[in-house]
């Protein structure tokens, strides 16, 4: 049985928040109780859906005393009888304690690991699996810094990715995404091992991280060009320098002003997902295989080419469709990470 205690909790907050809508609330606070009411109110649906069959049961099974009755109460009850546990297990699931981040935008960040220029190759290919995906959620996609190989790989790249949920699907996505397969630069057909790393930040707000500008340097330097008549003479990049932190940030987009409002907005990400990690550290630092951790110095998931295979190591999951993966269709792995990261806080919270 779910805690009617709590449901009853949940209900009086849902009403409490709708009556301050519907009054007006201030200007000042309105955000913040919309939000909440929004959060709320699939909760709120889900527990007057439950509180109605448990009254329907507890109707039906009053009406088997009416012999006039009897017959369709024991054809309702079986009925709601095994429908109520599945709207518990909703209810648990809608009970766990929420990521305040889960439906901020995310800030995907995409660099080669160790295997030089087929590195460097895979990590473009990741970078287009991620903007397929996008397309198919119906995300925004914004690339923020994209500096390329000379094979046509990626050396670095960051893109804002905006829409319902986003931080929520691909938080799990950190960590060190391993390639097997032949590299085009093979001439002997031989299999190699490489590795790209992946770090989902979720955006964070000027709200949240307060940066004096006392804590912060910024330099200029000159923007690498084409070559040729096309090279940029002008110090429009800007390297940004936390000094407490001694984190770097650097963006060499052609605008000069557009390069701040870019590197600040990643600096403010990176130390707002820092502070998450230290708090969440304090607060579990038993649970290091919690799904979504974030740490990237262990591989999380294997692309095996030869073979057409993609295994998640956290979760022990092992698909043989990695053409579809590479096209973005990483929905089913998302899926996956997302229902084992629910069971975990389920068994924790109820053990």
């Amino acid at each position: 049985m779910v805690p009617q205690d709590k449901l009853a909790q949940i209900t009086q907050r849902f009403e409490f928040l709708e009556a301050r809508l519907n009054a007006g609330a201030a200007p000042a606070e309105i955000a913040q109780v919309a939000r909440e009411y929004s959060d709320l109110k699939p909760v709120a649906e889900e527990i007057a859906a439950y509180n109605r069959a448990l009254a329907d049961l507890a109707e039906a099974e009053a009406m088997l005393a009416d012999l006039d009755m009897k017959a369709l109460a024991e054809e309702e009850i079986p009925a709601l009888k095994a429908r109520i546990p599945e709207m518990e297990d909703r209810l648990r699931l809608a009970l766990l304690p929420k990521d305040a981040a889960d439906a901020r935008p995310a800030i995907l960040e995409i660099r080669p690991g160790t295997g030089g220029d087929e590195a460097a190759l895979f990590a473009g290919d990741l970078v287009r699996m991620y903007q397929r995906h996008a397309e198919r959620m119906g995300w925004t996609w914004e690339v923020l810094e994209h500096q390329a190989s000379d094979l046509g790989g990626i050396k670095e790249f960051t893109a804002l990715i905006s829409g319902e949920g986003v931080y929520a699907r691909l938080k799990y996505e950190s960590g060190v995404h391993r390639v097997q397969r032949v590299p085009e630069t093979e001439a002997q057909g031989r299999v190699h091992t490489s590795a790209a790393t992946v770090a989902v930040l979720p955006e964070a707000e000027e709200v949240d991280i307060d940066i004096p500008a006392s804590d912060i340097r910024i330099d200029t330097m000159r923007s690498s060009g084409a070559g040729g008549q096309h090279v940029n003479t002008t110090d429009s990049a800007v390297r940004i320098t936390h000094l407490p932190t001694g984190m770097i940030v650097t963006s060499s987009e052609k605008s000069q002003h557009r390069n701040r409002e870019i590197a600040m907005q990643v600096l403010r990400a990176r130390l707002y997902e820092a502070e998450r990690e230290r708090l969440h550290s304090q607060r579990a630092a038993d649970r290091k295989a919690q799904v979504g951790s974030g740490d990237r110095s262990e591989r999380i998931r294997t692309y095996n080419f030869p073979q057409g295979r993609m295994t998640d190591h956290r979760i022990n999951l092992t698909l043989y469709s990695l053409g579809q993966i590479m096209q973005g269709d990483i929905g089913e792995v998302i899926d996956a990470l997302t229902s084992h990261d629910q069971a975990a806080k389920l068994a924790e919270m109820e053990g």
